[in-house]
Parts: C-alpha cells; sequence; structure tokens
C-alpha cells in the first residue's frame, strides 16, 4: 500500500537497520553470511564474523564497469570453503563427543551444481578431509574420473547404470581411486559382475536399501517402500546371496540409503539412521564386512528463517543433524556389537545453496492506480454517469461513512459497471472513471485498517490485489525454477536503499511472456506472505533510479536446471574472492559471460550463417524493389547481424 515515504534526507525516526534485517529475516536465513550494513546495503560475509564483509553494491559496479549487464549471478567462493569446513568440521565434532570408532567421509553431489569452478572448490576445500564426489550419469562420472586424481579418492556413484558406466567405473578402481558403484536394482548387480569379470577388476559394491523410513516436504517420494530407487529386504537378502555365490561378500563396501532432498524435521532423519542401522548392523552379521554407511542426501537448507519444520525450513541446526547421525548410528551398532563404519553424506544443497546470488533490476512497475492518469471529473459530479456520481459520492464521504460497507457499495458499482460495458452501454471514458475510482476507494479503505488489532479477511485480500507488480528483468524458468514447479521459496529483498521504510507491497513478474513467470510468494516468519516489501520507484532522468533485487540462496539446483523458455539463456556471473591485500577486501577471480542470443538459437537447431543469409537475401529483395536505400538496408543487415552476439536479457 501506498504511505508517504521515508527519504534518505529526511530519516524516519520509527524505521533503522535492525527493523530492516526483520522485515526480510536477513539475520535467520542468512545464517551469517550476508547481513545489512548502515548504509543500508546488503552485504556478504563468506567467513561469517571471521572476515571481510563485501558490499554487493560494489560487486555489481565492478561487473558493469568490465562490460556486464543484468541479470547478474554472483558467487562467493569463499563460502563453498566455508561450508566444506563446517560440514566436516561438525561430524568430526560429533564423532568425538560420542566416541564414534568410524571416521567421516562426505562427497559432494555433482547434480546439484555441475559448475567447474564450484566442484574444484570443494574439491580443494575439501582435501584435507578426503572429500570425495557422488556422481549419477555417465557424464558426472567423467568429471569425477578426472577431478579426483589422487589414490584412494572417493566417487560414489549413483543412478541406473549402463556397460559403459560400469566399466568406466573399474577404469576407475584400476587407477587407485574408491569408486564405489551402489546397486539401485537388482538386475544391475548381476550385469555389474559380469561386467568385473569380463574386465578383470574386483568390483567396489554398495547396495541402496529401500527403507521404510522416509522423509517429509517436496521430495519426501523419493525415500519410503515406493521409491525409484534402492533395493527392498527380499531384493537385498537375494543379492547378498549372489555375492556369496560368486565369492564376492568382500566386495560389498557400502549399504546406503536416502530419504529426500531437504528434510524438514530432523525426527525424519533419526527414524531413518536408526533404521538403516540395523540393516548394517545385520548384514555385518552375516559375514559382509561392510566399511561404510552412506546416509545420501537430505540435509536442509532454512530458506525463510523460521527455523520449523516448514516445507522451507529446518527445524534443526548442522551440529543436531551430524550429532544424531553419528549419535544413532552408533547407539544401534553398540547395542548389536558390531564395529562403528565409516559415515559418508552426500550433502549437496547445504554445501553450495548459499554461494550464490541472482541481482536483477526493477525497471517499472504495474499499479492499479498509475500515477500520472489526469481524468477530469464534472463539479460535484455533474453531467456524469449515475454510477461515477455514486462512486465519487463514497470517496469524497469515505473518512465519515462504515468504511466496510464503503467497500462493498464501491463494489457493487464496479460490478454494475461491467456488466453494462458487456451490453453496450457503458462508453470507455465512464468504464475508466468508474475502475479507477473503485481503486481509490480501496486504498483508502485499505490505509483505514492499518495498525487495527482485527483486519477483516476480505480486506487483507483486498490489500494483497491492490499490490503492485514489479517488472524484474530476468527469467523465472531460466533462474528460479524449483520456484515455478515446486513452490520452493527463496528469500529475496532489496540490495540497497534499506536505511529508507520499504512504502509499498508488491509482486514480481518476469519478462518471459508466460503468465507463470511470476514470484507471488515470499518468505516470513508465520507462514508465507503474498508480497513483499519494496521501495517507490525513484525518477531519473526519462527513466528512473537504478532499483536492484537480490535473490538468495541460490546455488542449488537453479544454476543448471533452467529451461530456454522464450530463449532466454544463463545469465552473466562473477566469482568473488576475499582478499585483504585488496583496497575493497575482496577481488573478482572470474567473469563467465551469459548466454548470446545466437548460443541460444544455436541449441534449438537454427545455424548463424543460414540465419544471416536469409536476412540477406531480404534486404538485397527490399533493395531491388525500392523498399530500402542500399547504405539503409545495410545498416538493417548490421545491426541485426550484430544483435546475434547481444545478450538475450534487456537493456536499460
Amino acid at each position: 500500500m501506498r504511505e508517504n515515504p521515508v527519504s534518505p534526507e529526511s530519516p524516519d525516526g520509527d524505521w533503522n537497520i535492525q527493523k530492516a534485517r526483520a522485515t526480510y529475516n536477513i539475520d535467520r536465513w542468512g545464517a551469517g553470511y550476508f547481513d545489512i550494513d548502515d548504509d543500508g546495503h546488503v552485504v556478504a560475509r563468506p567467513l561469517q564474523e571471521k572476515g571481510a564483509a563485501v558490499d554487493v553494491t560494489d560487486v555489481i559496479d565492478e561487473a558493469k564497469a568490465r562490460g556486464l549487464k543484468l541479470p547478474l549471478l554472483i558467487r562467493f567462493q569463499d563460502i563453498l570453503r566455508h561450508r566444506v569446513q563446517a560440514l566436516n568440521e561438525a561430524f568430526r565434532a560429533s564423532i568425538a563427543e560420542f566416541h564414534f570408532k568410524g571416521s567421516y567421509r562426505g562427497v559432494f553431489p555433482i547434480k546439484v551444481n555441475q559448475l567447474r569452478e564450484v566442484v574444484e572448490e570443494i574439491l580443494d576445500a575439501g582435501r584435507p578431509y578426503n572429500f570425495g564426489l557422488e556422481v549419477g550419469s555417465k557424464p558426472e562420472l567423467y568429471i569425477g574420473m578426472a577431478l579426483q586424481d589422487q589414490p584412494g579418492s572417493l566417487i560414489i556413484c549413483n543412478g541406473y547404470k549402463d556397460v559403459a558406466f560400469i566399466k568406466l567405473a573399474l577404469q576407475g578402481i584400476k587407477l587407485g581411486k574408491k569408486v564405489i558403484m551402489v546397486v539401485e536394482k537388482l538386475e544391475e548387480l548381476r550385469q555389474i559382475i559380469l561386467v568385473s569379470k569380463q574386465v578383470g577388476v574386483e568390483p567396489m559394491i554398495g547396495i541402496r536399501a529401500r527403507l521404510l523410513s522416509k522423509g517429509a516436504g517436496k521430495w519426501a517420494e523419493s525415500g519410503g517402500e515406493n521409491a525409484k530407487f534402492g533395493l527392498s529386504t527380499a531384493e537385498l537378502l537375494a543379492a547378498t546371496s549372489l555375492l556369496q555365490k560368486e565369492n564376492l561378500t568382500h566386495c560389498f563396501k557400502l549399504l546406503h540409503f536416502h530419504i529426500g532432498s531437504q528434510v524438514p524435521d530432523i525426527l525424519t532423519v533419526k527414524r531413518a539412521v536408526q533404521e538403516a542401522g540395523r540393516f548394517y548392523a545385520k548384514l555385518h552379521k552375516m559375514g559382509f564386512p561392510i566399511e561404510f554407511v552412506d546416509v545420501g542426501g537430505g540435509l536442509g537448507v532454512d530458506y525463510d528463517g523460521s527455523r520449523s519444520a516448514f516445507d522451507s525450513s529446518t527445524n534443526y541446526s548442522l551440529q543436531e543433524y551430524t550429532n544424531d547421525v553419528v549419535y544413532y548410528l552408533g547407539d544401534v551398532c553398540n547395542a548389536e556389537k558390531v564395529p562403528h563404519p565409516d559415515i559418508i553424506s552426500e550433502s549437496g544443497r547445504a554445501l553450495v545453496a548459499h554461494h550464490s546470488l541472482l541481482i536483477v533490476d526493477v525497471f517499472g512497475s504495474i499499479d492499479k492506480t498509475p500515477p500520472g492518469l489526469e481524468l477530469q471529473y464534472g463539479l460535484g459530479g455533474e453531467g456524469e454517469n449515475h454510477l461515477v456520481k455514486e462512486l465519487l459520492y463514497i470517496r469524497d464521504n469515505l473518512g465519515r461513512l462504515n468504511k466496510l460497507e464503503g467497500y462493498h457499495d464501491a463494489l457493487e458499482r464496479k460490478e454494475d459497471a461491467h456488466q453494462m460495458f458487456t451490453l453496450g452501454m457503458l462508453e470507455l471514458p465512464e468504464k475508466a472513471k468508474i475502475e479507477t475510482l473503485y481503486w481509490e476507494i480501496c486504498e483508502k479503505v485499505v490505509a483505514s485498517f492499518k495498525g487495527q488489532s482485527y483486519v477483516p479477511e476480505e480486506i487483507r485480500k483486498l490489500e494483497d490485489s491492490l499490490g503492485h507488480q514489479y517488472l524484474c528483468n530476468f527469467s523465472v524458468f531460466q533462474s528460479l525454477l524449483d520456484h515455478w514447479a515446486l513452490g520452493q521459496l527463496f528469500p529475496i529483498m532489496p540490495i540497497s536503499r534499506l536505511n529508507e521504510r520499504p512504502t509499498q507491497e508488491g509482486t514480481l513478474v518476469d519478462i518471459t511472456c508466460d503468465s507463470d513467470g511470476q514470484i507471488n510468494k515470499f518468505v516470513d516468519l508465520p507462514g508465507v506472505r503474498d508480497t513483499l516489501p519494496m521501495h517507490e520507484l525513484k525518477p531519473s532522468g526519462e527513466g528512473h533510479e537504478a532499483y536492484h533485487l537480490g535473490f538468495f540462496l541460490m546455488g542449488a539446483y537453479q544454476d543448471i536446471m533452467g529451461d530456454l523458455h522464450n530463449l532466454f539463456g544463463r545469465v552473466n556471473e562473477v566469482h568473488v574472492f576475499l582478499e585483504p591485500d585488496e583496497p575493497a577486501g575482496y577481488y573478482v577471480e572470474e567473469v563467465i559471460e551469459g548466454n548470446t542470443i545466437i548460443q541460444c538459437l544455436s541449441a534449438v537447431q537454427y545455424d548463424e550463417l543460414e540465419l544471416k543469409r536469409q536476412m540477406k537475401a531480404q534486404v538485397d529483395a527490399a533493395i531491388k524493389s525500392d523498399r530500402l536505400k542500399p547504405n539503409e538496408a545495410m545498416r538493417l543487415l548490421d545491426d541485426y547481424e550484430r544483435g546475434l552476439k547481444d545478450y538475450t536479457y534487456l537493456t536499460f
């Protein structure tokens, strides 16, 4: 809703940085990596309180100075390193506290973010911890084979496998790597045994058990007895019989389970670990010297800061998660009197979500009562349609009327006008006046309920419908696919002007020609809010002063899963490293330019040379028919060819 805007020159004594933090929950979902400085700018703290703060607006200015346009993805590589260290140190602390006899060997699931710089940074940070990789396809295994270059380095192979996949994994064993193929179905085990005999290499085998325990939230169905992957108890026994028959019991190295991504409730983890621990213990007693228990993924990220069992949150900390995994697995092993295994986890989301931030520019808004519309009314409604007269009376006398009744009367007049227009009984000027007056009345009604202890439900809905639609230069389908497909919430907020009170509520719409290209659900502590607090756009010259929004915790899946709806491609990105010797405390280590128009066209089988040839043929024909002069025609052709190299997003 519109209120009197607060300018930086006349600060609102009732607004401060702490209120800005609370409004956007940044001090909760930010996990210590993001904050607001005294100038009202969002800052990144890649090492949390132990390192320097990076002003995000400075990074944007640096990117623009290098010729990059928005939307822009900023990667804070030091956050990746910090997350790897935090995960490993948390497991080490739990192992020490509960006197667990095994060790921790984490792996990063490449599917969560396949970008080379991300994978290499994680492996480099994880080298002191013998950190490994998890792959789920042949292309990902090719990555793992090349990047895991040390003897004994760990690669977990999940997903369905063909002969070529199995052969490549066995070649990794020949090279001295610890490449463990996780059996997803019984037929796969038979094929692994057959191919290993042909190649002459003993396989390292893991088996995924299909637990009855399953997760909660949006990805719950990836676990449980109806899961896509894994062996039932009967199939597990058949697999062990086959291994015994083939004298390969010593090749059964790992027991695996997975209860789903983004597990919000720690009780789910407790139950699953206890169940899997029993499987491990019983198998060990049957003579299978299993070395590893792989607890899969599921370690969640608190996207909304509520620290609850809500889908986009978690009701546990990293340390609580590692404590429960270590404690309950050790407890079962002690009760069953079997050795403690080494623990593997595939915590991809928790490692990479925080490190990347998408910046988009807001280039306009769609308002119910746009400023600058000067509709002229007759004095006292003289000469106006009777509906216009009645709405003018309600608007001008609302202060002494019952507000809810005034709103109901205005709504009735608006609906009457719609019927009259449909029947041809109302002209466009009258329709425009009626709609404008209706929304002006609605704004006054909603404003009258501000601060009241009780606000009727219909007024709350009316307030949402009055929210502005902010036009943002990005594609939901390319950059925020999980929001569109699954309703996943991501923290979103302005990255500057946070020392000013946000005076408007709005939703976000992207630049695709699709009605689904919008964001109208935002993180909030009590639940989910339908609008985002934002600032009024400031005029500047022919347009408005730059206003940027940040989309946070974007590092997991969003970077790789985007599609080419409307042929909007990958966005520009910069990689930021902390550096104390630099004046700003950081430097931009790498720039990766987003897709050009021709790159996106090539992805859908358009050839650059053929497009140019077809355009040239049309230009030549236009010259011959005197529709274009030769110089004009050549400029048109040059513009077309040069434009093929442009960024796919809008340029302002």
